[in-house]
């Protein structure tokens, strides 16, 4: 029997059912499985029981349903309809779990196992910080609804990722949660005696134990690996304590934990994949986990090094230099001085694999590692392939730019998790059924030129309202926290509007990400904001470690954009999936305003066109492929060695378009009150960007570039 956690599942599932009526037994089933958060009618079951406390339990099932009121599922299980929903939905679920895999490029004897520091799944479970583990959260949920043979490789963290709290004068005060794994939506893996299964790595001269968790993403396990064991000391425990601690050694640590830890914990649940894909650089050391495991089987290391090649698959995601991490080498060989042993070579070779610059400068970087371990690499987007061909051209000596071997797969987002319900149920009645299986194919969207104007401006109103709503409750709680008066927040929900042209901007804050350029030049920014009603929203966190992110931000708190228009901004706090949802959906334009070339490609922008949102944004990663001049606005774009002229000009451009073309377009409107010219817009954005810039139109590249599996695993 295959001690991969499957049964460790069951047994907690079983253990939460018996504890509810029985009627309502096969909720505990859905709890376990992240699935039901991205089917329609998932969410609707848990908060028809108490949606209060489902809130407070952060959305997370498997805690609400051990603290829900006995009352309230009493009532439920008393509902004829509420139980025959909650049997066809797990019936649903049994479907998805039963079906046949799709052994296009890969089998399921032999899975992708795909490995990345962080998975933005579900609020519930906080590993996630930024946009790459949102990313790697969508991988996983589009390879289960296409039954791609793939499993997840991470880190269960005992804090997670930091929360924000901003003080009145608009400064970033950092802290962390326990996580409580006990309460997840997930399982300790165990082996045949019932005692945690567990995996060591070798790291500063010691043998770290990491237990492993399972979490089921519809089809695809994830496993989670945890050193917080008693087995371990406290530096050792501490290392899966949050994500990107500042400590070099606990950060090398954490990627021999996810890389070497995360092979080994394949083969302790007897998991042989046929490729690894390495998201981003941190889980660079799989690739010599695995060599070292082919060299244990016999093979010599010239032979066990191509083997491994051949089997590993590489993503980068940012050209910016924090994301590329480079450590000295004396420190790498303090903390994975065992690796060279693994594979039987000098340390002078291991630190050779991953080397850039020269003695006595010499950096070991996990990017370089991982692009000279991948027989395939790739960028998120056209042009960061361009950009990456450039910045790593010094790895290949004899080749030009243009013969770099890195190629790319533009990201994708996915449909089922990102697109509102009102906007789902809107293309439902008009693109066909089935129609959400066939997103990547262009003409699936071609209909949506034939949606009544009536009917698709009624959806982006109840999204807007829907928004404003929430915004009303929420800033008002984080005014009133930061000790503002409440004079002043009762006048911002008079002046907040559902019916105002509401603009949207929400991502870390990063100097690169330019949050700064909307204050610019204040006097104009104001008058943007003193004209016909239009309210901005803003949201996102800065590393705890960037002072000059938190200082950008501080600034935009102390400009506060005058008295009266000031009352149309807003700054919600701590920004994470349960926002992002609100703000994607609710927002008619979307701003994004990198320093190109430095955004590799961004995803919350697909967000917003896939709910009828338009995109004014800067051409750099995503949408310099997707803007074509009717589907949103572009503002500059052109790379520059002069960054405050760039910035002055930018600023400006950015200013010109809001005032004279996205808000007069706005409010150009007939009698009916409809704004035909901005839904042409919308309608243009959806048919250009749904079926390019999905997570179905992602999987499929992946798996038509980067999944070939090698000839021996494809014939057995």
């Amino acid at each position: 029997m295959r001690l991969d956690g499957s049964k460790d599942i069951a047994r907690a599932a079983h253990e939460l059912a018996v504890r509810l009526p029985s009627t309502l037994a096969p909720l505990a089933d859905l709890a376990f499985n992240y699935w039901w958060s991205w089917t329609p009618g998932g969410i609707d079951l848990f908060r028809q029981i108490d949606s209060d406390r489902f809130d407070l339990c952060r959305e997370n099932p498997v805690r609400f349903l051990q603290q829900a009121p006995s009352g309230a599922l009493a009532r439920v299980a008393r509902d004829p309809s509420f139980v025959e929903r909650v049997e066809t939905l797990h019936e649903g679920l049994r479907t998805v779990l039963e079906a046949e895999p799709n052994e296009g490029t890969v089998r399921a004897e032999h899975p992708v196992a795909f490995l990345c520091l962080e998975y933005g799944i579900h609020p519930s479970l906080p590993i996630y910080s930024g946009g790459l583990g949102i990313l790697a959260g969508d991988i996983l949920k589009e390879s289960s609804d296409r039954a791609l043979p793939l499993v997840g490789l991470g880190i269960l963290y005992s804090q997670g990722s930091y929360h924000q709290r901003l003080d009145p004068d608009g400064w970033q005060h950092d802290y962390w949660v326990d996580t409580e794994p006990e309460f997840l939506p997930g399982a300790l893996v165990t082996g045949e005696d019932g005692s945690a299964l567990t995996v060591t790595i070798p790291i500063r001269g010691r043998d770290v134990v990491a237990a492993m968790w399972r979490v089921d993403v519809g089809r695809v396990p994830l496993f989670l690996l945890d050193t917080n064991r008693p087995e371990n000391d406290a530096i050792d425990r501490w290392i899966t304590s949050r994500l990107y601690l500042s400590d070099p050694k606990i950060r090398l640590a954490q990627y021999a934990v996810l890389g070497m830890g995360g092979i080994r914990a394949l083969r302790a649940v007897g998991i042989d994949p046929g490729l690894i894909h390495m998201n981003e650089g941190h889980p660079a050391l799989a690739s010599l986990e695995l060599a070292a495991q082919a060299m244990r089987d016999g093979r010599p290391f010239d032979d066990a090094m191509e083997e491994t090649r051949q089997k590993t698959v590489f993503t980068t995601h940012t050209p910016v230099p924090a994301g590329n991490e480079t450590y000295p080498s004396d420190i790498v060989l303090d903390v994975l001085g065992a690796v060279p042993a693994e594979l039987h070579i000098e340390p002078e070779r291991f630190i050779a694999f991953g080397a850039t610059g020269d003695a006595p400068h010499r950096q070991f970087g996990m990017t370089t590692l991982a692009l000279r371990m991948a027989r395939f690499a790739g960028g998120v987007s056209l042009r960061h392939e361009a950009v990456a061909r450039t910045m790593w051209a010094g790895l290949y000596p004899d080749l030009g730019s243009s013969d770099v071997p890195i190629g790319h797969v533009t990201n994708g987002v996915h449909l089922p998790t990102w697109m509102a319900p009102a906007m789902r149920d809107l293309l439902d009645r008009h693109l066909g059924g089935g129609w959400i299986h066939r997103a990547s194919d262009p003409e699936t969207w071609d209909p949506i030129e034939r949606i009544p104007d009536e009917d698709l401006w009624e959806v982006r109103n109840h999204l807007r309202a829907q928004l404003v709503s929430f915004v009303w409750t929420r800033s008002a709680l984080d005014r009133l926290a930061r000790g503002e008066s409440s004079d002043s927040v009762e006048m911002a929900r008079e002046v907040f509007d559902p019916g105002a042209l509401t603009i949207g901007f929400a991502r870390r804050v990063a100097l690169y990400k330019r949050l700064y350029l909307l204050i610019h030049d204040p006097a104009r920014a104001d008058r943007v904001l003193e004209g016909p009603p239009v309210q901005v929203i803003l949201a996102g966190k800065a590393h705890p470690d960037d002072q000059d992110a938190k200082e950008s931000l501080r600034t935009l708190f102390e400009h506060r954009w005058g008295r009266r228009a000031g009352l149309r901004v807003t700054y919600l706090e701590d920004y994470g999936l349960a926002l992002a949802h609100r703000l994607i959906s609710g927002c008619d334009l979307w701003l994004n305003l990198p320093r190109p070339p430095l955004e590799a490609s961004g995803t919350s922008g697909m967000k917003s066109a896939l709910n009828g949102g338009l995109n004014l944004s800067v051409p750099d990663g995503w949408w310099a492929e997707a803007f074509d001049g009717t589907n949103g606005w572009a503002v500059g774009g052109q790379a520059s060695d002069d960054p405050e002229t760039q910035d002055t000009e930018d600023a400006r451009d950015l200013y010109e378009l809001v005032e004279r073309e996205v808000i007069p377009l706005f409010y150009d409107r007939g009698e009916d009150g409809i704004p035909r010219g901005w839904l042409a817009r919308v309608k243009a954005s959806l048919r250009s960007i749904g079926s390019r810039f999905c997570a179905a139109r992602m999987m499929d590249d992946y798996t038509r570039i980067a999944y070939r599996v090698p000839a021996e695993r494809a014939h057995g």
